[in-house]
């Protein structure tokens, strides 16, 4: 077998080896998840009573497919689009305990932001209703405003119903909704992207546990 005909077999295996390797990367970035940066640290200051967590890997697909997907999508009053809202994006649910008693919930999600993604979580109780709000991730001059405690504090309390009839495209809060400032107002379009995340990650979690009930296994025991 001649140099030239070993060169030629060498180059097409090398590229046959950097397809499969850019199929397999395209397929990791059409499917972003979100998880805590930290979750040990950031289970315990989110809920401080508690003992340990569980965490719970799921997805539209996985819990009901294109159905579920319509539904959540009507809910919401949008269609899903890009890369954070494909119907193959990981969710990431954090069971909260206390002991051996469930207590909690910790979810979060990405959402498209003005100049790049941000990163919604949410404290929930057992009921659905907003224990804490903390943006993990932002990227934008304003930032800090928005992922100020102060901005949070105004989220807990609330519920899905408080966001049934919010409509993330035209931005316009009503009822309960609009008694949340917007501590930066340069930055409209991030505080109306970080409301829409919040009902989407509500609604995901009504879908995925409240509706339901329904335990999801991950295989894991509890970690402390």
């Amino acid at each position: 077998m001649s140099l030239f005909n070993i060169s030629k077999q060498l180059l097409r295996s090398v590229l046959i080896i950097f397809f499969f390797v850019l199929a397999g990367s395209t397929v990791a970035w059409g499917a972003v998840g979100c998880d805590l940066n930290d979750p040990d640290r950031d289970v315990v200051r989110l809920f401080p009573e508690s003992t340990g967590y569980k965490t719970i890997y799921t997805s539209i697909q996985k819990k009901g497919g294109e159905k579920l997907l319509v539904t959540v999508e009507k809910r919401l009053g949008e269609n899903f689009k890009g890369i954070y809202e494909t119907i193959d994006v990981p969710y990431t649910i954090y069971e909260i305990f206390s002991n051996k008693k469930k207590i909690g919930y910790i979810h979060g999600v990405n959402q498209k932001g003005q100049f790049g993604g941000i990163q919604v979580f949410l404290a929930l109780d057992l009921k659905g209703t907003i224990k804490g709000f903390y943006i993990q991730k932002m990227t934008s001059q304003y930032a800090a405003k928005l992922r100020d405690a102060k901005f949070g504090k105004q989220f807990v309390g609330l519920t899905i119903k408080d966001f049934d009839h919010y409509d993330v495209i035209s931005g316009k809060p009503s009822g309960p909704l609009e008694t949340i400032k917007n501590p930066a107002p340069e930055a409209e379009a991030d505080f109306r992207s970080a409301l829409r995340a919040t009902k989407k990650n509500l609604i995901l979690m009504d879908e995925f546990v409240y509706s339901t009930q329904s335990v999801l296994s991950s295989g894991e025991a509890p970690k402390r």
